[in-house]
């Protein structure tokens, strides 16, 4: 089992056994909900060591069944009982694997929100992905950097330190309203685009070149490894070695004359 205390160091040594996982739905609030739980709309999974991703989503899901844009809203539990199904066959035979998320903890945004949808609408269990591999990459991103290496709301937050927005990026606020606009090629890309910043932020973070707002000692030594001082002492000592290294050709050569 993963802690997240050495997530950065198994994640780099078994690249092979991670997944990235993230979703989106109807909203997170009562709002348009009726007291019920949030459908959802999309479901994205990316192997880590490949970039391999595969998308669960409303609009492929319904072209799949045949069913024509104007009915995908009365059809709506047809469409999202097959995303659910495929999703739990693709992750069956992988549950044991790590699953890497943000901040999927519970049943209002999580791993037990998917399970429950998936009861509602088939009545069976799902083939559950145990607690123990769940890592959350907020967590490890906390024990890394300290608790303040991005402020509220963090993910949006981290992005921005780290360059501009993805153009698919969706606050949960912009996916509540592309889901009651239909726009569900959106939603998928939106979730897409955040499963990848998932996986270039870890490989950043591994190479000690990911930009955080945080104080901890972490965060000092990936400043000074990426300040223009510490490469040109890199440069030096590199140079230095070089001209060592032909020192003791050349005094090697010497001794055997």
């Amino acid at each position: 089992m993963v802690e997240v205390s050495n997530f950065f160091k198994e994640i780099k040594k078994h690249p092979d056994r991670f997944y990235l996982i993230h979703y989106s739905s109807q909203g997170l609030f009562d709002e348009g909900l009726d007291g019920m739980s949030p459908k959802i709309t999309s479901i994205v999974v990316m192997h880590y060591a490949t970039g391999q991703t595969v998308s669960f989503a409303v609009h492929t899901e319904a072209e799949t069944l045949g069913i024509p844009r104007d009915q995908v809203a009365v059809r709506y539990n047809e469409i999202e009982l097959q995303l659910l199904t495929r999703f739990y066959n693709f992750a069956r035979d992988r549950r044991e694997r790590n699953w890497v998320h943000w901040n999927m903890r519970n049943i209002v945004y999580g791993f037990e929100h998917l399970e429950h949808r998936y009861r509602l609408l088939t009545g069976l269990e799902p083939p559950s992905i145990p607690v123990e591999v769940r890592l959350n990459l907020n967590d490890a991103l906390k024990v890394r950097y300290g608790p303040d290496y991005a402020g509220d709301p963090r993910m949006r937050t981290l992005m921005l330190l780290n360059g501009p927005l993805s153009p698919q990026f969706l606050s949960g606020a912009e996916e509540a309203e592309a889901f009651r606009n239909g726009e569900y090629v959106r939603l998928n890309s939106s979730t897409i685009s955040k499963v990848q910043f998932f996986q270039w932020l870890i490989k950043r973070a591994l190479i000690g070149k990911l930009r955080t707002a945080g104080k901890s000692f972490a965060n000092l030594v990936d400043r000074v490894l990426e300040s223009r001082a510490a490469r040109m002492w890199a440069l030096a000592g590199t140079s230095l070695g070089v001209l060592l290294g032909l020192y003791n050709i050349v005094k090697l050569l010497l001794s055997a004359l």
